[in-house]
């Protein structure tokens, strides 16, 4: 493998100038001292991680979304030799995932080794009780200092003042104890790449630990990924989800615009910093010449740009210098004419100058790979789903980027495995997830967006994508088959979506929910959209329900010694629903939380998780709170595989190089199998047990060529 890279919480951009402003607080020798302490400090945190251990050696290799069913198949046609090599020495089990089967919450579960009782997180999205209708992303929150002066236009906190500590904080909302804290407290070397359900990075305790965070990594404007896509036929500006369209204007082939970038938070309005670019179009040739800042990039038409660093100023008051936010993308040049498009990625957080943005532990870890194989991808959803659900992709655009993103993912794994010689090494893979989420169709059914014959042939890219996945394993198993216990396992499974259920019009339809207007459909299932004096139970997220329980929302009417009998009533409604059009059921399974979670935080959930037979899933106006005329309808998103439903229809999947036990096995059962591999006993708090315990050998299985 080559060994450079292929050719809700707000982001905080209020940074540390390099200029320095603050002398006249020190003399030069202290300040010459103290940079001296920084840099030892961040060489130590760095090399911290890659202390030799005689520990045995784990490597856990995650593919989210991995489908039991497809890889039976692929392995009993002879398409994935190495993990059937694994299934016949009996290390290969369906893996029971969480509830629901979310991968917030699975990881968590992974992480944990116990349910959403234990570390807190139920769905993608949480609801605050003091303003229940409101979604809230779940995994992280960010908090902003209130108090300091106006200067202007400008708030300064007082935490800003005088030693520029950043006065926005992301902190990580995921609870419990994550099975890495007893490696890292008995000096087991530990590397983690682009693991889930843990940004901002939990912190290594003992100095052990190296982990780049993935899944929920914002990009620079602070959301989960918003591309911008400049077109010549676009009228206006239109801001959709995921992204940014926007007009462009040739004059004489040339045309001038604005990259958006982060809000500078300092402003007591906050504007978005823009940086201005050039475009020169050739006058007959399918190419252009795009200049920004102080780079130059030629692209021919459906040519991809490297990565190009973009340097946004945050103008600050008279007496502060301005602050700066580094930024990463790529262009993508869709066509020239007759209608001009060109893509440009999210505004990526740039690898090697981070600023104060903490996605890696310790904080050098992620300019440490940077600085080795270059810039790279590090928002948490790196294929952009949302630029082909919008149109602005073509499916084999989007398949491009996506096989993009992989090549970067294979590169950097090339790279863990080159700085791994021992103890613990987890490695995950999006593309498994994302790119089944779009190209997943495994029926003769209508697809929402595709012809048959289409729906096919993409559907046959995610069987080359698991094609794929085994060789990498085989390569895995290869080099340490004999040196390492090795797991391969995801979170959940898939199946096709063709049907949306809108769980909150049916509240309303069956007199539990009550729109203010008493219309047909309201806005949002707000406090401005829903008269809460009227509502007994409301929908939000992927699959909770919950009641408006009296001293716990905020206008709650229903009576604690009246809950049950209301949960009950409920479920039993939910459980006879039939689709219209075919008479068949919808939900298969209503979880009760008090009954299916544990721990700590088993209130703060949902009180009923709603799952779906395969080929429904809650619509997408109910994941937000907002009610639509009909209960169901079809998904038309191409958006048209899912696993947001009830958890046995979604099983993942786990394979081994040691037989594994033959009982159920599920996501809670791999963290206390990590521990057991380094002769820890199982903290009281994990559900589950080692995979390995009852197995008939442990002996470590050959891998094949």
């Amino acid at each position: 493998m080559s060994r450079t890279w292929q050719s809700f919480p707000r982001v905080s951009v209020q940074r540390m100038s390099r200029e320095p402003w603050a002398l006249n607080l020190a003399t030069p020798h202290l300040l010459k001292f103290a940079a001296l302490i920084a840099l030892v400090a961040a060489v130590m945190s760095i090399g911290s991680c890659s202390r030799k251990s005689d520990q045995p050696n784990v490597i856990v290799l995650g593919f989210d979304g991995m489908d039991p069913r497809l890889c039976e198949r692929l392995m009993d046609a002879g398409h994935m030799p190495n993990f059937d090599a694994m299934r016949k020495k009996g290390g290969y089990r369906p893996l029971g995932t969480s509830i629901p089967p979310q991968s917030p919450v699975a990881w968590s579960n992974f992480i944990t080794g116990a349910d959403s009782g234990e570390h807190g997180i139920f769905d993608f999205m949480h609801r605050d009780p003091k303003n229940p209708g409101v979604p809230v992303y779940s995994a992280a929150e960010t908090k902003v200092s209130e108090e300091g002066w106006q200067v202007g236009d400008h708030r300064i906190p007082l935490t800003f003042w005088p030693f520029m500590q950043n006065p926005t904080q992301t902190l990580l909302t995921r609870h419990g104890t994550p099975f890495w804290d007893y490696l890292d407290a008995a000096g087991i070397p530990i590397r983690i790449y682009d693991i889930p359900s843990n940004y901002p990075p939990s912190p290594s305790h003992h100095g052990h630990m190296c982990c780049l965070s993935g899944m929920g990594v914002p990009d620079m404007m602070g959301t989960y990924g918003t591309y911008q896509a400049f077109a010549s036929n676009a009228a206006r500006q239109i801001d959709e989800g995921g992204g940014i369209r926007r007009p462009l204007s040739f004059s004489n082939n040339v045309a001038q615009s604005t990259l958006f970038g982060p809000d500078n938070t300092a402003l007591v309005n906050p504007i978005r910093a823009e940086v201005p670019f050039e475009i020169f179009r050739h006058p007959t040739q399918p190419w252009i010449r795009v200049d920004v800042q102080d780079k130059t990039v030629t692209l021919k038409e459906g040519e991809w740009s490297d990565w190009i660093p973009i340097d946004y100023r945050l103008e600050m008051p008279e007496f502060m210098p301005d602050t700066h936010a580094s930024a990463i993308c790529r262009f993508y040049l869709q066509e020239v004419r007759p209608n001009f498009r060109l893509y440009v990625t999210p505004m990526n957080i740039n690898p090697s100058d981070p600023g104060d943005q903490k996605i890696s532990e310790p904080t050098g870890f992620v300019k440490q790979i940077s600085d080795e194989l270059g810039l790279s991808y590090t928002t948490g959803f790196q294929e952009d789903h949302k630029a082909l659900s919008n149109g602005v992709f073509r499916d084999e655009e989007y398949l491009a980027q996506a096989k993009y993103v992989l090549a970067e993912r294979r590169t950097l794994l090339e790279y863990a495995l080159e700085h791994y010689k021992n103890g613990f090494l987890f490695f995950y893979f999006s593309s498994t997830d994302l790119q089944a989420h779009m190209f997943w169709w495994d029926g003769d059914e209508r697809h929402p967006k595709r012809s048959h014959a289409d729906a096919r042939k993409y559907n046959h890219e995610i069987e080359k994508l698991y094609v794929e996945a085994d060789a990498i394993v085989g390569e895995v198993v290869k080099r340490y088959g004999d040196k390492a216990t090795i797991l391969v396992m995801s979170d959940h499974g898939f199946c096709n979506f063709r049907r949306q259920f809108n769980l909150n019009t049916w509240l309303r339809d069956n007199g539990y929910l009550s729109p203010k207007d008493c219309q047909s459909v309201a806005p949002t299932a707000s406090s401005s959209g829903l008269d809460w004096l009227q509502t007994k139970a409301y929908a939000l997220g992927l699959n909770g329900l919950y009641i408006n329980l009296q001293g716990r929302e905020r206008d709650g009417i229903v009576k604690p010694a009246d809950k049950d009998a209301l949960l009950n009533e409920i479920s039993a409604k939910l459980l006879s629903v039939r689709d219209p059009a075919n008479g068949l059921p919808i939900v298969k399974e209503v979880y009760r939380a008090d009954q299916v979670y544990h721990g700590p935080y088993a209130a703060a959930g949902p009180d009923l998780i709603v799952g779906y037979y395969r080929g429904y899933r809650v619509s997408w106006a109910s994941t937000l709170g907002e009610i639509t005329k009909d209960v169901v309808s079809d998904n038309d998103s191409a958006w048209s595989a899912d696993h947001c439903i009830a958890a046995d229809e979604v099983p993942g999947v786990i394979f081994s190089n040691r037989a594994i036990a033959a009982r159920p096995i599920s996501l809670m059962d791999i963290a206390p199998t990590i521990l057991e591999r380094y002769k820890f006993p199982k903290p009281e708090f994990m559900r589950g047990s080692s995979i390995f315990e009852g197995a008939k050998t442990g002996e470590p299985i050959a891998g094949t060529n």
